[in-house]
């Protein structure tokens, strides 16, 4: 196996060189066919996401690679090569299941690029760019991105405003369902806010707005009731979760309304999330039982919080993917190393045989006993310039750079692929 990685990602390209290098849902299967006619790339796949453009292929040479996306993006090379990295072999390998496991994104943790890379494998599979290999590598690459979930915290904690106020509704209210929210303010923060409500099991939504016309529009998006701005006070107290986002000067909810919510709710809990700068809500709501304000520092607050945790966890992460490149580079090495000894062997003792051959003229007026001794000795010479090689072969099995070996020694006694 020898695996190369060319590519370049949020880490070291700005968004305009990524665009640049981006390969269309539409071009990719095309590209794969491209790359596949190129000497010495056996098999590939295309990874291309906003944050990200990769070709990982089964090839001996990077640079095939690097040239390919240059040229089929018809960009010089110069002025992108100072953003291209580059992976080989176990450093490739440790890069694909990193990815996968989403310690390489942007937001360490996120879902989306498991199945980015899942549908990437669909396509270039779709292709019949993949063979043997990168078919090994992706399987594996997958059930470690499943071991990282299921056995460290990476996913578990909010990372952004939006899924914090998520978090905090359920430790308020524990089970989410049947609960109603009220958006005050049609703010793209408070909007996603209420989407990941809903998601989370909310079952009604109600929007208010200075422009109504545009709390009907929000309303419309979560199939819920839009409610007059100079009325809502009268509407709030069938909502459990409040988002507020108005950019009022002043508070719009103070202490003595709440109290009044409060009173008319029966004291049922209520969970104000007020991430308006002013603020909206009276921090003094906080006072009144049964009410929970948190504004957008307090939110900022857990979301740093837990992006310290999943700092930790990824730390616990890390550590799986280097054990699993560890077992895969061995199990794959292994996979190439014992058809390898065996190829060497018959190569040599098919040369050994093919020069007694051709000098057998020579060799007539011998005794069999006599040319025995000669197919004795051609057979320990072969042996003992097989020994190394093969000792060192069998050693570096389980060596993680083990591949380098093994595709030098098939190239320097010229053994064809055993695929």
């Amino acid at each position: 196996m020898q695996l190369a990685i060319v590519g370049l990602s949020h880490k070291t390209a700005p968004v305009e060189v990524r665009e640049q290098l981006a390969f269309g849902a539409d071009a990719v299967r095309g590209a794969l066919t491209s790359l596949l006619e190129r000497e010495n790339v056996s098999e590939a796949m295309i990874l291309s996401t906003c944050n990200r453009v990769e070709v990982v292929a089964e090839s001996p040479d990077e640079r095939l690679i690097r040239d390919f996306i240059c040229e089929y993006h018809r960009i010089p090379a110069d002025t992108v090569s100072k953003h291209l990295y580059t992976f080989r072999n176990a450093d490739a390998i440790r890069h694909v299941f990193r990815v996968a496991a989403s310690l390489d994104s942007m937001m360490i943790g996120e879902p989306q690029i498991l199945g980015q890379v899942k549908e990437a494998y669909r396509i270039a599979t779709d292709a019949g760019t993949i063979g043997m290999h990168l078919s090994a590598l992706m399987s594996r690459a997958f059930a470690v991105a499943k071991k990282v979930r299921s056995e460290t915290g990476i996913s578990q904690s909010a990372v952004s405003v939006s899924y914090a106020a998520v978090e905090l509704a359920k430790k308020i209210f524990g089970d989410l369902n049947g609960k109603a929210v009220m958006i005050i303010g049609a703010s793209k923060m408070g909007e996603l806010s209420a989407k990941h409500l809903k998601r989370a099991g909310v079952s009604s939504v109600l929007v208010t707005n200075r422009t109504f016309e545009r709390a009907v529009e929000l309303a419309k998006i979560f199939e819920g009731a839009a409610v007059p701005f100079d009325h809502f006070t009268d509407h709030i107290d069938r909502a459990d979760i409040i988002i507020s986002s108005t950019g009022a000067p002043h508070f719009i909810i103070n202490k003595a309304m709440a109290e009044q919510i409060i009173h008319r709710r029966k004291n049922r809990p209520m969970f104000f999330i007020d991430i308006a700068v002013p603020r909206d809500i009276d921090p003094a709501v906080n006072e009144i039982d049964n009410a929970f304000v948190y504004d957008i520092d307090d939110l900022q607050q857990v979301v740093d919080s837990n992006m310290k945790e999943r700092l930790r966890e990824a730390h616990r992460a890390e550590e799986i993917v280097d054990q699993e490149v560890q077992a895969f580079c061995t199990r794959m090495q292994s996979r190439e190393v014992v058809p390898t000894i065996v190829q060497l062997r018959d190569t040599l003792d098919r040369l050994r045989r093919e020069e007694i051959e051709r000098n057998r003229k020579y060799l007539k007026d011998l005794t069999p006993e006599q040319q025995a001794s000669i197919d004795q000795i051609t057979q320990s010479l072969v042996n003992k310039i097989l020994h190394h090689p093969i000792a060192h072969l069998k050693q570096m099995a389980h060596d993680p750079q083990g591949a380098e070996t093994t595709a030098l020694i098939r190239k320097l006694f010229n053994i064809k692929s055993h695929e």
